[in-house]
């Protein structure tokens, strides 16, 4: 089964990102080569997309919301209380 967004098919959890959100990942994380120009020309970019598009932050955690819970992510368990961890805390020491 493949995954498709607008007509577009989704090959990674970056495509699917990308697609969701109309931008490419590396206008809002940026590269680990990238000079201080091009970083400032970056930011300058996102800054104009977020004021064209003020809800594309709401998008976007709409996006990754949707992806953790199709990977299951928010499949949890509950943790023991502190009281019951502290039961079961191994004991180390040599009796006296």
């Amino acid at each position: 089964m493949h995954a498709y967004v607008g007509g577009h098919r989704v090959h990674t959890p970056e495509d699917f990102v990308e697609l969701a959100l109309g931008t490419p990942l590396e206008l809002w994380l940026g590269s680990p080569d990238e000079s201080d120009e091009e970083r400032a020309a970056r930011l300058d970019a996102a800054r104009d997309i977020l004021t064209e598009n003020p809800d594309l932050p709401d998008r976007a955690v709409r996006a990754a919301t949707r992806a953790l819970e199709d990977a299951g992510v928010f499949n949890l368990i509950p943790l023991p209380s502190s009281g019951a961890a502290r039961r079961f805390r191994s004991r180390t020491g040599v009796a006296a």
